[in-house]
């Protein structure tokens, strides 16, 4: 489950901090929906935009955070660290370039780079919930999770109800294998307006886990298509199936012990 879990904790960690005045209207779509709302097929297309738009603006930071943003929300974050590395070299005293260089570095499994980045974008006197969370997410991936709750407490502070910081905390939750409590902040993150897809892929892992399977493929069903969502629940079926087969093996080893 704990490996399962740091899977999954990953994508929260990517999520936790995007940027969140992007919208398919900046790039010339048709719509103004924002970024956190689009589902798994409209990142997907929203992402060969953002790659043009760089392509013509390698230069301007902010194209650069965006299209690393994009990046990270599709799960391609070895391209989106290399294309924050070089705006992070054109623009190294620049906070929100440090901010979202450290983010990158986090969704690259660069934990002790991402906190060391994150940690100098931070301002004292103007404390930003995205970093916070940031941090806290990169805690929980290095096995502080009560470092990490702390941080995530402040952040709600500065931002109640916010889904990526509720999502966070639900999944530091799960690491420890509480998924009831998990589930419960993971839920309280879904309902949130601005909730992505992502806050709600993790909502269906939780319940999954839980061997509630038509419901975690119900909820998967609104964000992915039908066969992923399938392929999902098949792979959670056949994951608890394995650890409970390993778990019966090693009971039988320590009966014939004793």
């Amino acid at each position: 489950m704990r490996f399962v879990a740091v899977v999954l904790a990953a994508t929260a960690l990517s999520s936790c901090a995007k940027d969140r005045s992007l919208t398919t209207g900046s790039i010339g779509a048709q719509t103004q929906k924002p970024v956190e709302q689009m589902t798994a097929v409209e990142l997907e297309r929203a992402l060969a935009s953002y790659s043009k738009l760089y392509e013509k603006n390698p230069k301007d930071k902010r194209v650069a955070m965006a299209f690393a943003s994009m990046l990270r929300m599709n799960e391609r974050n070895e391209q989106a660290l290399a294309v924050m590395r070089k705006a992070a070299i054109d623009n190294p005293k620049d906070r929100d370039v440090l901010a979202a260089y450290g983010k990158a570095l986090a969704g690259a499994g660069q934990f002790s780079a991402a906190l060391d980045a994150l940690q100098r974008a931070e301002d004292p006197t103007q404390p930003d919930w995205r970093l916070l969370s940031a941090q806290g997410a990169i805690y929980d991936q290095t096995n502080r999770s009560d470092q990490a709750r702390q941080l995530y407490k402040k952040a709600l502070q500065l931002r109640p109800d916010e889904p990526t910081i509720l999502s966070n905390l639900g999944m530091s939750y799960l690491l420890e294998g509480d998924l009831k409590q998990a589930e419960t902040y993971l839920r309280q993150a879904s309902q949130q307006p601005a909730a992505d897809s992502r806050v709600r892929q993790n909502l269906a892992l939780v319940v999954g886990l839980q061997g509630r399977f038509d419901e975690a493929e119900q909820i998967a069903r609104r964000e992915l298509s039908p066969q992923q969502a399938e392929a999902n629940v098949a792979y959670l079926r056949r994951m608890l199936a394995q650890q409970n087969a390993w778990n019966l093996i090693k009971q039988e080893d320590k009966s014939k012990a004793q």
